[in-house]
């Protein structure tokens, strides 16, 4: 017999304590006003200084998930990471989060890394569903862990990056639930974004294509969801649309991608409703109703018709899941998951209830996945659903409790980054006084790239 309920039962995520300004940027990278804030859809961008790796923030999430849930280690039976930022080649980051299990007798747990670019933080909470709905599950709860430190080298797309992990604790009766058997993925070959030099952090990006592959991923798992949804007799038969979602949250490279990649399944939407059947909403767009998809994804003319048309239902559905997006950038990984961190946190609990959360997630090279959640319908005090929501009352006070550096200063930063990138043996020089408490932080490396952790 199937578990109850099997979906997420706990949330945590965490954010380095420093950012830098986005508009400060502008004016650093002598790009014209707006280009970043306007353009990109981002207000600031988070970043690791010598103190973390994706051993740390792993290491800061999961542990402080434990604590703030009061979950024993032995309460876990599986424990996946899913990340595609790489200090070893051989050696999982899950085996460095056995240091918080290991001392408690706990080794009986299953699961190791997970990698292809964004998207490995969702195939790792696949293969925990799956666990919990197996033969192989013992009665324990699983443990997801999805973080990156997103850096690129100077130019065009550096704005874009970001940091942070996202610990999500999986189990059965739980408040936001896996709709069962309704899951639509698209899978291709495409060099759109890659990391073939193991001695840098940073990525070889083809731009353009890799918003053609992501709008395309997104076309193809959004239409065959759909297809998928309406044979299981979810929309009585009639056609899945957005309207059938009463949020839908994306992976976000950047906040404006994500307003235009809701425009498109508006689109999508309209060129699947017989053209006497369009409602009057959608008059001005007439003309474009003999359009191909394949031959829209650099059409501006339907980029910004749609985007209008779609912004009311926009501004309901999707934007309240950019506040860390916004504030943080782009986390890899946990970029989706934290989208539902920042639904949950941005509505009232009572509109929350019931809801129907629409998932796009998307990894270059590529991998993607469209999937649902419900949310209970119990609000009462107690609830997982009170729980969940307000275990995660530190996020807004921690987004503006961090400190702001100069675009020179994350500039150094980064370029000591670059710089240090495997080399040993090595010693942090960054300040511990700013950090958040409970945060882990790099001591050093010692000569045979062994890497040692405190916290503060």
């Amino acid at each position: 017999m199937w578990p109850k309920d099997v979906g997420i039962r706990a949330l945590e995520v965490y954010f380095p304590a420093q950012y830098v300004e986005q508009t400060e940027l502008e004016v650093y990278d002598g790009v014209s006003a707006g280009k970043y804030t306007v353009g990109l859809g981002q207000s600031r961008m988070g970043f690791c200084n010598d103190r973390e790796d994706i051993n740390s923030l792993c290491l800061t999430v999961t542990h402080r998930l434990l604590e703030r849930h009061g979950i024993e280690p032995r309460d876990i039976g599986r424990l996946e990471v899913g990340t595609e930022t790489i200090l070893d080649k051989s050696k999982s980051v899950k085996s460095i989060l056995m240091q918080l299990f290991e001392p408690h007798g706990c080794t009986d747990i299953e699961g190791a890394d997970t990698t292809n670019a964004c998207y490995g933080g969702t195939a790792a909470l696949f293969n925990s569903i799956a666990w919990v709905e197996s033969s192989a599950w013992d009665g324990r709860l699983a443990l997801v862990v999805a973080a990156d430190n997103a850096v690129y080298e100077a130019g065009s797309a550096r704005p874009t990056g970001g940091a942070g992990a996202i610990a999500i604790l999986v189990g059965p009766d739980a408040p936001l639930v896996f709709d069962r058997g309704l899951r639509a993925s698209c899978m291709r070959h495409a060099y759109d974004f890659y990391k073939p030099n193991l001695r840098s952090e940073y990525p070889v990006v083809d731009g353009k294509l890799s918003i053609q592959c992501y709008l395309s991923a997104l076309d193809s798992c959004y239409q065959l969801y759909c297809d998928k949804a309406r044979a299981k007799g979810l929309s009585g038969g009639s056609p899945v649309t957005l309207a059938n979602f009463d949020a839908f949250l994306f992976h976000s490279p950047y906040c404006k991608l994500v307003q235009k990649s809701f425009a498109r399944l508006a689109f999508v939407d309209f060129l699947n409703t017989p053209k006497d059947q369009v409602c009057d909403h959608y008059k001005d767009a007439m003309n474009f109703h003999t359009a191909k998809l394949e031959d829209t994804y650099f059409d501006r003319d339907v980029e910004k018709v749609f985007m209008q048309l779609s912004k009311a239902d926009f501004e309901q559905k999707t934007r309240p899941s950019l506040l860390i997006s916004s504030q943080v950038g782009n986390m890899y990984t946990p970029s989706v998951y934290s989208g539902l961190v920042s639904l949950l946190i941005s509505k009232p609990i009572s509109e929350l209830a019931g809801s129907k959360i629409g998932i796009f997630s998307y990894g270059s090279g590529f991998c993607s996945s469209m999937y649902s959640l419900t949310v209970t319908r119990d609000t009462r005090d107690g609830s997982g659903l009170s729980k969940i929501i307000g275990a995660l009352s530190y996020v807004k006070p921690q987004l503006e409790g961090r400190h702001c550096l100069s675009p020179a200063d994350y500039t150094r930063v980064l370029t000591s980054r670059e710089q240090n990138c495997h080399v040993v043996p090595f010693t942090p020089e960054s300040s511990i006084d700013d950090m958040f408490s409970g945060t882990y932080y790099l001591t050093q490396v010692d000569e045979k790239y062994r890497r040692t952790y405190k916290r503060v």
